[in-house]
């Protein structure tokens, strides 16, 4: 093995000008640790968010960002997949990446690099809101505001497979697919008020946050919940409990419960990942700009190897 690989690096904060390929060592594994030799990583909103200073703490430069990878191991040849780290730095937009061991599970047999690489952040984000925090069972309504997006069109799916009525929200150009993901019923927030046409809902996955979450909880049944990816908002809070209604936050990590049934999921055929392009890592920064341009369907992928 070389002592050195290819990874795109940023040198400071900034646009996605900012990133660029360079020749760095390859990181050794310590104790609990596994090399793995990259495929694909799976490029999500986080990542330009910290490029551009605005996402997870960066300590030092050059930094190499990415968390979703799917790959080798390269002491065993096991395939595996993940996101390790997070929200500390992984460094998945290398040819090698170092990972906890508890942190991978092993890449869903018949499936491909690229479809593993696109699904651990996305995949263990929904799981956690729907189940961890949303507390979903069987037989409740669910709304999915922002279906066709990384984390709504895997939640849609997620929640259609426990059993719920499914509701989804997209533009007019993504109804056919949020339905053919398992949404009973997609309603166009571009064109009508979603809180003015839905009710009687037991929770509502939000994906975009601010003025959207707080109007939202007009479709909540007494006693419903609201769980956003947006973060702590005071306001939504009190919202929420002048109306006998509960709020939560999910803030991703990683998960071996959801790594594990996501992995289930893909291996038997019952979670589909929409990849919306695929790069080879030369093209990091148009990836970036395609996702910071967004109304991305699906996701974004890396081709490493």
């Amino acid at each position: 093995m070389a002592d050195t690989m290819r990874a795109a690096v940023i040198d400071a904060f900034g646009p996605a000008e900012a990133l660029r390929i360079a020749e760095v060592p390859v990181p050794t594994p310590g104790e609990g640790e596994v090399l793995v030799r990259v495929h694909a990583a799976g490029v999500n909103a986080i990542d330009w968010f910290s490029r551009a200073g605005q996402g997870v703490g960066v300590r030092s430069f050059p930094a190499v960002l990415g968390w979703d990878v799917s790959g080798t191991a390269a002491d065993t040849g096991a395939e595996v997949f993940g996101m390790p780290r997070f929200p500390n730095l992984a460094g998945a937009y290398a040819e090698y990446v170092v990972a906890p061991a508890a942190e991978l599970a092993g890449k869903p047999a018949g499936g491909d690099h690229r479809t593993a690489a696109a699904a651990p952040m996305v995949g263990t984000t929904a799981w956690q809101t729907l189940f961890r925090h949303g507390g979903l069972v069987e037989g409740q309504r669910v709304l999915v505001h922002g279906a066709a997006g990384g984390v709504g069109h895997v939640a849609v799916q997620l929640a259609a497979d426990a059993g719920a009525d499914v509701v989804g929200t997209a533009s007019a150009h993504n109804h056919d697919f949020v339905a053919d993901l398992g949404a009973g019923r997609v309603v166009d927030y571009t064109a009508e008020r979603v809180e003015d046409v839905v009710r009687d809902i037991d929770l509502v996955v939000d994906t975009r946050g601010g003025p959207d979450a707080l109007r939202l909880l007009d479709v909540l049944r007494p006693g419903g919940v609201l769980v956003t990816l947006k973060g702590q908002d005071d306001a939504l809070d009190r919202a929420a409990a002048a109306r006998g209604l509960r709020t939560a936050y999910t803030y991703v990590s990683p998960d071996a419960e959801a790594l594990a049934a996501v992995a289930d999921l893909l291996a038997r055929g019952g979670l589909r990942i929409a990849i919306e392009d695929v790069l080879p890592l030369e093209r990091v920064a148009d990836a970036h700009r395609t996702g910071e341009r967004g109304h991305v369907r699906g996701r974004l992928v890396l081709d490493v190897s």
